[in-house]
């Protein structure tokens, strides 16, 4: 585990490589505003945590970048939520 999740601006998601598997969240940057648009994890990775620590990646980001964030996508909007990063929120 322990890999660091990366902005691929190329691509406009972030990544987490699990192995030679990755999640990503597609998203577009909106001045200070980072819209989550679709959070996706392969079926293999599914329940194992990998898409949260993508999120928590994500996460780290948008504060560290002063970003709030608009989740389109109904898990990362539900884990955002369930993570108490409301503050977060545009």
């Amino acid at each position: 585990m322990g890999q660091a999740v990366t902005d691929n601006r190329a691509m406009n998601r972030f990544e987490l490589a699990v192995g030679n598997q990755t999640v990503f969240a597609d998203y577009r940057r909106n001045g200070r505003t980072l819209v989550i648009s679709y959070v996706e994890a392969p079926p293999s990775l599914r329940g194992t945590g990998a898409a949260g620590r993508l999120m928590e990646g994500v996460v780290e980001t948008a504060r560290t970048e002063g970003l709030k964030i608009i989740p389109l996508c109904g898990y990362a909007a539900m884990w955002i939520r369930r993570n108490q990063h409301s503050d977060l929120l545009a």
